[in-house]
């Protein structure tokens, strides 16, 4: 299935460069066939990725792998640590031994029994090696509420999602250091980034100079979820969040960001829909749009564009 969308934007605010061309395109081929797909991480050599599959009403959620042979990626597989509780939100580290997620599993096998969610990673010696079983990442980070979109920088340093006391608005992005192989109580992040609203699905640039993130429904948002980035600052502090241009942000619901910075492409998830721009003269004619790409499914996009120039 081939998309683009190119959208001609004066972008002087971000690149002082006048006209600038941003294309958005369908990310995978090999995703074509599924209506929901959320959340990716790739490996630092682009070979080897996760992303998450999920039924309409999200009964099913699972990670799934796929990698890349000869310049293709191939059919993706449920990833060997997936397919029984609801999983999500997968995120390599940097070093690709390590791969945390979302899950509602239980604690051990003695219970059988969903738990909120928590942050959950496994590990591995080597890529060609066979994952662990999953580990819970516990107390600080992992609490009675719940705790979704693991980010982790070169340093270890942990940015994720919760619902936690603390928090400025109903979710808020918090933070942990990573000292000692222990991590830090975690923080709700400041005003420049956190709201009274909801802020979710944080990316933390390996070097943690930038940080983008999802917020809901914002005043200066293009409408419902659109997609922001923060710059950290001279002072450590974090600087106000700017949201991203279009056409990266519409009027529909833009998340889940992942940017491979080796090559300046940043992948999101999207629920956009196309408008028809034809009358539904018949059942093919609308059976084509209905399993078009841009058919308001959650679908994963790409666009490449250098980050640092929006500073």
């Amino acid at each position: 299935m081939k998309l683009l969308l190119i959208c001609f934007l004066s972008l002087m605010p971000f690149y002082g460069l006048g006209q600038v061309t941003l294309e958005v395109q369908p990310a995978l081929d090999i995703l074509d066939d599924f209506d929901k797909i959320r959340d990716f991480t790739m490996d630092t050599d682009g070979k080897e990725s996760y992303f998450t599959i999920q039924s309409p009403n999200e009964e099913v959620s699972v990670i799934a792998k796929s990698i890349k042979i000869d310049g293709v990626w191939v059919k993706p597989k449920i990833a060997s640590f997936s397919g029984k509780y609801k999983d999500l939100e997968p995120f390599l580290s940097p070093d690709g031994l390590r791969l945390y997620f979302v899950s509602n599993r239980p604690l051990d096998n003695a219970s059988s029994h969903p738990k909120d969610f928590d942050i959950w990673y496994v590990q591995r010696n080597s890529s060609k090696s066979n994952w662990s079983a999953p580990i819970n990442l516990g107390a600080p980070i992992n609490t009675e509420h719940n705790e979704f979109y693991p980010a982790v920088a070169l340093n270890g340093n942990m940015y994720y999602t919760c619902d936690c006391p603390g928090a400025l608005g109903r979710d808020d992005i918090f933070f942990s250091s990573y000292q000692n192989q222990s991590y830090s109580a975690p923080v709700s992040l400041g005003t420049g980034i956190n709201t009274d609203g909801f802020e979710y699905n944080a990316f933390i640039a390996p070097d943690e100079s930038y940080l983008i993130f999802g917020g809901y429904n914002r005043e200066d948002g293009r409408g419902s979820g659109d997609l922001y980035i923060s710059f950290k600052e001279k002072d450590g502090d974090w600087g106000k969040a700017t949201p991203l241009p279009a056409p990266i942000n519409s009027k529909y619901m833009d998340y889940c960001p992942f940017v491979d910075p080796k090559n300046d492409v940043l992948y999101f998830t999207s629920r956009r829909s196309q408008e028809p721009g034809t009358t539904m003269v018949s059942m093919e004619v609308l059976l084509d749009y209905l399993n078009s790409y841009e058919n308001g499914g959650s679908r994963l996009y790409k666009t490449q564009f250098d980050i640092m120039s929006l500073k």
